[in-house]
C-alpha cells in the first residue's frame, strides 16, 4: 500500500509538470483518482505531431445526417437525444485544455520582475548565486517550481484593465463630443423651426396682402376706363384746337406781313383769309377761342414793336471798385457767435427754402415749396407782400441791387422777375427743360442767371427779354449759381462734384474747381471776394483760394449734408444750414466750430443780417426762426 500511495504522488507531480497545472489542479485530480480506485503509472510514448506532452483521445467523425428518404421525426429527436448523451459523456471523461501555454518558471519571473523594476544591481546578485547552486548541484530547476497562474492571471487583467481605461477615456471623449454635437443641431433645429414659422407668417402676410392689392386693383379698372375715354376725347378736341391754331397763325401771318408793307409804302394787297362762321355770321357773338386769339395777336402786335425798339444790354466794362475791399483791415470788432434763438415766424405750410435779406432795409424775404414768397418786416415779422404765380416748388429768389425788384426760381422750369411796389410779375424767362434751382442778379441790374435740373445755366437779359448765353460744361444737376461781386464772372456748383469759373461776358468756362467726393449743395463768395465757400450732400464743407484757385481747408460736420452756406458782412464768419437741423458757425480765424441747435426737423437756408447782429434761418417746417 505504500507503494501504491508513493506512487500515485510521484505520477501527479509528473502529470502537473506536464500540463502546466498548479497545487491547487493536482489536489483536485488526486480526490478523482481516490474516487475511481487506485492505478499504476503506464509508459505514454509522446509523438513529434504534439505539442505538449498530453495524448489525447481520438473522436470518430460519426455522420449524423439522415439519408434521403428516411425523414422521420421521432428518428430524428432520437439521433439528437443520443447525439446530446454522447457529448456529455465526452465532457464528463475528458478534460480539453482550450490553449496552452507554457507556464514561466520562477527564476525567471523574478528576473523579469528586477529587469521592470530597474534593479540591476540586485538582478546581478541573484543570477550569481542562482546559478552558482545550480552549477553545485544544490538545487535543480524542478524544485524552483512555477509562477501560480494567479499572479500572471493578475498582470493579463491589469494590462487589459489599463486597455479598458484608455477605451473608456476615449468614449467619454466621443461621448462628449457627440452631446455638444447634439445640443448643437437642437439649437439649430430650433432656429430652423422658428425661421421657418416666421417664412410662413411672411408668406400669409404676402398673401393677404396680394388679394387685397388685387380687390384695389379690380375697384380701379372702371375708373381707368373711364379716364381712357376722357383721354380719347381729349386728344380729339386737342386735334381740333390745333388745327384752328394753325389757321388763326396763318391769319395773324398775313396781317402781320400786310402791315409790314403798308408801313414801307409798297402798294400791296392782302390775300383774303375767309373762316366759315365769321363770314356768315358778322355780327354773331365773340366767343372765347376768338377773342383768346384776337387778345393774341394784340400781345404779339406789342412784343414785336416793343423787342424792334429794344436792344440787348451790353455787359459793363468799367466796373465800381467793390466796397467791401476795405473790410480787409483789421477789424476790432469781435465776430459774433453767442446767437441765441430769439423769434420764430410761421410763414409757410411746406418746407422754406431760401431766405434772403433786402440789401437796404429791414425786410426779409423767403420762399417756400407752397408756391409762394412772402415779405416780411423786421424785427415783428408781419407779412407785408405775398406773390403767386408760380405752378411748383420756388427754390431760390434774389434782390435787384436797388432791392426794387426780386428775381425767383422755381420747379415749374422758368424764372419770373417781380416788381414790388406793385407785387406783381412783370416778366418771366422760359428756357429750361427742367427745375430750376438758382438765380442771381447782376450787380449792374440787366441781367440774371439761373442754374437747372437740365445741367446747364443760362444768363437772361431783362431788357430785351431773352436767353443771351446758355452755359454748357456741367456733367449733372447745376444747383448753385452766384456772380462774383461787382465782376462778370460767375460761380456755379454741381451735381458733378465740382465748381466752374465762367466769363458772363462769353458765356465760356474758365476753370473748374475738383475736391469734392459727393454733390455739392451750395457754393458762395465772401463779401471781399477772395475766398469761396463750398458744401455739399456730406457735411463736408471747402474754403478755395479764389485768387490761386486753389483748396485751402476741408471741415467735416457730416454725415447730414450741407444744404447752403453763407458769410457774415465781415467774411470772418461762415455759417452753414445742416440737414440735421444744426446751424454750424466757422470761426475762419481760429478754426472753432460753434453749434445752434433749435430747428426741430432739416435746416435748408441760413442768412445774416446786414450788420452780423441776426441770423435767420429757415427749416423744413415752414418756419423762419431768428437768432440774435
Amino acid at each position: 500500500m505504500a507503494t501504491q500511495q508513493g506512487t500515485p504522488s510521484s505520477a501527479l507531480r509528473v502529470l502537473e509538470e506536464a500540463l502546466g497545472m498548479g497545487v491547487s489542479a493536482a489536489g483536485d485530480t488526486a480526490e478523482a483518482v481516490a474516487a475511481e480506485g487506485a492505478y499504476y503509472l503506464e509508459q505514454v510514448t509522446i509523438t513529434e505531431a504534439s505539442e505538449d506532452d498530453y495524448e489525447y483521445e481520438e473522436i470518430p467523425d460519426d455522420n449524423y445526417s439522415i439519408p434521403e428518404g428516411e425523414e422521420d421525426l421521432a428518428k430524428a429527436v432520437q439521433m439528437v437525444q443520443e447525439q446530446a448523451t454522447d457529448t456529455q459523456i465526452l465532457e464528463q471523461k475528458t478534460v480539453f485544455s482550450p490553449k496552452h501555454t507554457v507556464p514561466e518558471a520562477i527564476e525567471d519571473f523574478l528576473c523579469n520582475f528586477l529587469i521592470k523594476m530597474g534593479m540591476t544591481r540586485t538582478l546581478d546578485c541573484f543570477q550569481s548565486e542562482w546559478y552558482e547552486l545550480i552549477q553545485k548541484g544544490i538545487t535543480e530547476l524542478r524544485d524552483g517550481g512555477i509562477v501560480p497562474d494567479v499572479y500572471t492571471q493578475n498582470m493579463l487583467l491589469e494590462n487589459e484593465n489599463k486597455i479598458l481605461k484608455k477605451d473608456l477615456k476615449h468614449y467619454k471623449q466621443a461621448a462628449d463630443k457627440a452631446r455638444e454635437d447634439l445640443l448643437k443641431t437642437q439649437k439649430e433645429r430650433d432656429f430652423h423651426r422658428m425661421h421657418h414659422k416666421r417664412i410662413v407668417q411672411e408668406k400669409n402676410k404676402l398673401i393677404n396682402d396680394l388679394k387685397r392689392l388685387k380687390l384695389h386693383y379690380a375697384s380701379y379698372e372702371p375708373a381707368i376706363r373711364v379716364l381712357h375715354e376722357k383721354h380719347h376725347a381729349l386728344l380729339k378736341q386737342k386735334m381740333l384746337t390745333s388745327l384752328e391754331r394753325d389757321r388763326a397763325i396763318g391769319q395773324i401771318s398775313g396781317l402781320q406781313e400786310t402791315l409790314k408793307h403798308m408801313e414801307i409804302g409798297h402798294g400791296y394787297h392782302a390775300p383774303e383769309f375767309r373762316v366759315v362762321p365769321t363770314c356768315r355770321k358778322e355780327n354773331a357773338p365773340e366767343g372765347p377761342t376768338q377773342k383768346g386769339l384776337r387778345e393774341a395777336r394784340e400781345q404779339s402786335k406789342c412784343k414785336a414793336k416793343a423787342k424792334a425798339n429794344t436792344k440787348d444790354s451790353e455787359f459793363p466794362t468799367h466796373m465800381q471798385p467793390n466796397p467791401n475791399l476795405d473790410l480787409g483791415k483789421e477789424n476790432l470788432c469781435p465776430a459774433k457767435f453767442d446767437y441765441k434763438l430769439n423769434n420764430i415766424f410761421r410763414l409757410h405750410e411746406l418746407p422754406v427754402s431760401c431766405i434772403v435779406m433786402h440789401p437796404h432795409k429791414d425786410l426779409l424775404v423767403s420762399c417756400g415749396e407752397d408756391r409762394v414768397w412772402k415779405m416780411v418786416g423786421l424785427p415783428k415779422g408781419n407779412v407785408l407782400l405775398t406773390g403767386l404765380g408760380h405752378t411748383d416748388w420756388l427754390s431760390n429768389c434774389c434782390f435787384h441791387p436797388s432791392g426794387n425788384k426780386l428775381a425767383t426760381s422755381s420747379g415749374d422750369t422758368t424764372v419770373k422777375l417781380w416788381d414790388l411796389s406793385k407785387g406783381n410779375c412783370i416778366l418771366t424767362f422760359e428756357g429750361h427743360t427742367h427745375a430750376v434751382w438758382s438765380c442771381t442778379w447782376h450787380s449792374c441790374g440787366d441781367f440774371v442767371a439761373s442754374s437747372s435740373l437740365d445741367t446747364t445755366s443760362k444768363i437772361w437779359d431783362v431788357n430785351s427779354e431773352r436767353c443771351r448765353y446758355t452755359l454748357y460744361g456741367h456733367t449733372d444737376s447745376v444747383n448753385s449759381i452766384e456772380f462774383f461781386p461787382y465782376s462778370n464772372t460767375l460761380l456755379t456748383g454741381s451735381a458733378d462734384k465740382s465748381l466752374s469759373i465762367w466769363d458772363a461776358r462769353t458765356g465760356k468756362c474758365e476753370q473748374s474747381l475738383y475736391g469734392h467726393m459727393h454733390s455739392i449743395n451750395d457754393a458762395t463768395f465772401t463779401p471781399r471776394g477772395h475766398m469761396i465757400a463750398s458744401c455739399d450732400a456730406c457735411g463736408v464743407t471747402k474754403l478755395w483760394d479764389f485768387r490761386k484757385l486753389l483748396p485751402m481747408v476741408s471741415i467735416d460736420v457730416g454725415p447730414s449734408p450741407g444744404n447752403e452756406v453763407t458769410f457774415d458782412s465781415s467774411g470772418r464768419v461762415l455759417a452753414q444750414a445742416s440737414g440735421n437741423g444744426v446751424i454750424h458757425l466757422l470761426d475762419l480765424k481760429s478754426g472753432q466750430i460753434h453749434k445752434l441747435m433749435g430747428h426741430e426737423s432739416e435746416a435748408h437756408t441760413v442768412m445774416f443780417s446786414r450788420d452780423g447782429e441776426t441770423l435767420f434761418s429757415g427749416g423744413s417746417d415752414g418756419t423762419v426762426r431768428t437768432w440774435s
